[in-house]
């Protein structure tokens, strides 16, 4: 009876044992190493053959799958003085800008916003969240604005604004 009683409980203990481990023949999955580049304090300048198209420095950025991501980004044209985020990230010729965004034209008005987008291709920027325009006493605020950088032209959503003009 006692033999018995230790067959049943060994047998009882392989089968909980074997149903409890899982066996695996897999090795872990090492996820690849995508990154391309790495950098700190950098700034890249983008010419053609006639002149410099412009430039965009960053505190920290990387590459990683043919996407560029930066940190304190400075974005510079002939027509924008500064554009400046917290983070940016460049997908193909768009450069999406997150915290912080604030765009100062040349002889124009101060931008500021949370989200924006710069097409470089088109010199458009899309302003996707609430933003405010100032300018000497103009002030403008809106819920979403397209501005073509290049022609100075503006279409907005929900816009408020105080311009103040010369008399003729």
């Amino acid at each position: 009876m006692g033999l018995k009683f230790l067959i049943i409980v060994l047998i009882a203990s392989i089968i909980s044992v074997s149903l409890l481990v899982e066996l695996r023949n897999t090795k872990d999955k090492k996820q690849a190493f995508t990154k391309d580049l790495e950098f700190t304090n950098t700034t890249f300048t983008e010419v053609n053959t006639e002149k410099m198209q412009g430039w965009t420095f960053g505190t920290y950025g990387e590459r990683d799958r043919g996407v560029l991501k930066l940190d304190n980004v400075v974005f510079h044209t002939d027509n924008i003085e500064s554009l400046v985020a917290k983070k940016g990230k460049y997908i193909k010729d768009v450069l999406f800008l997150d915290g912080d965004v604030v765009m100062q034209e040349k002889d124009g008005y101060t931008y500021k916003t949370q989200h924006a987008n710069y097409h470089q291709n088109t010199e458009i920027l899309n302003i996707t969240a609430p933003f405010t325009a100032v300018r000497g006493n103009d002030v403008m605020a809106g819920k979403t604005l397209k501005y073509n950088t290049a022609k100075k032209e503006a279409f907005g959503t929900r816009v408020d604004a105080v311009l103040y003009t010369t008399e003729k």
